[in-house]
């Protein structure tokens, strides 16, 4: 029996780990990150494949940073033949990449060499791709650097988010890795080398980049934020406050105001100017202080003062 350590946090890597224990592998262990404060009550949080693993009645390891952690020695004990990670969100000391005889693999949403990093379905969607994917490779020290295994590859709709995407390519992981383990645990597997010519990455998502750029084009603002949805959600400011937007489609006007100008109001949505002659529709947004609420919602109340004109920053 092949004997795994997953290594995995958010929910992209919940079914994976579902499907490894479905499948019948023995999984010795689960470590994700630790519990974190969520929210504006900041209520201290199990990160989504510990409440999974959980369910299945699997071993925990919480370390708050593996190197050089006691956490670190425990998952060295166990002598796993294997160990299967799936956005972990901590880098894999070289002391434990050397202790599977079948090494460490990941499943990795992009497909890899493009978007190396944290962030990579955030990224591609904000960058305008039509595609993406999954790929499973071996790991090394260097980030996402190691020989691919695999990949399945999927389009990225208009109107796919984050959440979205992630939803999607969690299934498409976890359909990949049932098929790949098999050659994995019998080394008949392929293993190709990345194309360092062809490397892109994906860095974690920064505050200054939640931040929407105006001048830009109507395109660029709604990929924006669809691949912020549903976090952290783009924003911008009115009157020197925060208003985050959830929702948007582009749209055409036959207007040259300045970017950022409310060039019309109707009932359920709020046209902002952008850059080329374009425009963006707002359909769902939250105010300073307020809950996310539709357009319709939000003129009736808060925003009921707002006019053609007045301009988003």
């Amino acid at each position: 029996m092949t004997n795994i350590v997953f290594m995995g946090t958010p929910a992209f890597s919940a079914p994976i780990l579902r499907m490894l224990v479905e499948e019948g592998y023995n999984v010795l262990a689960v470590v994700t990150q630790p519990d974190r404060p969520v929210g504006r009550k900041k209520v201290l949080t199990a990160p989504p494949v510990k409440e999974e693993a959980v369910k299945l009645g699997l071993p925990i390891i919480q370390p708050t940073k593996l190197k050089g952690s006691e956490e670190l020695n425990e998952i060295i004990a166990l002598k796993p033949n294997l160990i299967v990670t799936a956005a972990f969100g901590q880098l894999l000391p070289k002391e434990l990449l050397e202790i599977p005889e079948l090494g460490c693999i990941n499943v990795h949403a992009s497909l890899l060499p493009a978007y190396r990093g944290g962030a990579p379905i955030h990224q591609a969607i904000i960058d305008g791709q039509g595609k993406t994917g999954v790929t499973i490779m071996y790991m090394e020290e260097k980030l996402d650097a190691g020989d691919i295994i695999s990949q399945s590859e999927i389009t990225i709709g208009h109107s796919d988010d984050t959440g979205i995407l992630f939803e999607k390519l969690s299934e498409v992981g976890s359909d990949l890795l049932k098929e790949t383990l098999p050659s994995i645990i019998s080394k008949t597997n392929n293993r190709v080398k990345q194309d360092e010519s062809l490397v892109t990455y994906a860095k974690n998502i920064s505050r200054e980049k939640e931040r929407i750029d105006w001048n830009k084009s109507a395109l660029q603002i709604h990929n924006q934020i669809r691949g912020l949805h549903p976090w952290p959600v783009a924003y911008t400011t009115l009157d020197e406050q925060t208003v985050k937007i959830w929702k948007a489609d582009t749209i055409q006007v036959n207007t040259k105001e300045r970017p950022g100008t409310v060039v019309k109001i109707e009932t359920d949505y709020i046209v902002v100017q952008t850059g080329f002659e374009e425009a963006i529709r707002i359909n769902e947004l939250q105010p300073a202080g307020k809950k996310k609420m539709s357009a319709v919602d939000y003129l009736r109340g808060v925003g009921s003062k707002l006019r053609i004109g007045d301009t988003f920053e």
